[in-house]
């Protein structure tokens, strides 16, 4: 599990890649994508199947992105978060978040191992929108059922 000063590092970065950037308005990459640019956050969204993403350019691989980002946010499946990772690897990205909300994760035993292999600084397992100040009602909400269940960085 991250440390809260591994998230507060990355959280510091403010050029962030969304690996798994979805076109659908309602789902919750694209709150994420919302919530972080409202709070002056530069997210760049990947998606190999989409051009636009909320009306913006939407890259196709990390590859296809600025050499100079701060970190990445994986919200692919967790079958797919090794490549993604092995992407932000080729690409020179040094911090990776593997998102965990309420429903499907991005956490892979081999993504785990490819950050650590790689000297990769890792988020696993948690949500942003958990950390970022002021944070809405319901990421309290969710922050404080991860802290009472042991599942916070701390």
């Amino acid at each position: 599990m991250a440390t809260r000063a591994t998230v507060d590092e990355f959280l510091a970065g403010r050029r962030i890649a969304l690996i798994g950037a979805s076109r659908d308005p309602k789902a919750f990459s694209t709150t994420i994508l919302r919530e972080m640019r409202a709070k002056g956050y530069q997210l760049y969204p990947v998606n190999s199947h989409a051009d636009l993403v909320e009306g913006e350019r939407c890259a196709h691989s990390v590859a296809d992105l600025p050499a100079d980002l701060d970190g990445a946010i994986v919200m692919v499946q967790s079958e797919g978060a090794a490549d993604a990772v092995r992407e932000c690897i080729a690409h020179g990205i040094t911090r990776v978040w593997l998102h965990k909300g309420v429903g499907p994760s991005s956490v892979s035993d081999e993504a785990v191992q490819l950050c650590h292999e790689h000297g990769i600084s890792l988020v696993d397992g948690a949500c942003p929108l958990m950390f970022i100040e002021p944070t809405a009602w319901i990421h309290r909400v969710h922050r404080a059922e991860r802290k009472v269940l042991g599942k916070l960085p701390a």
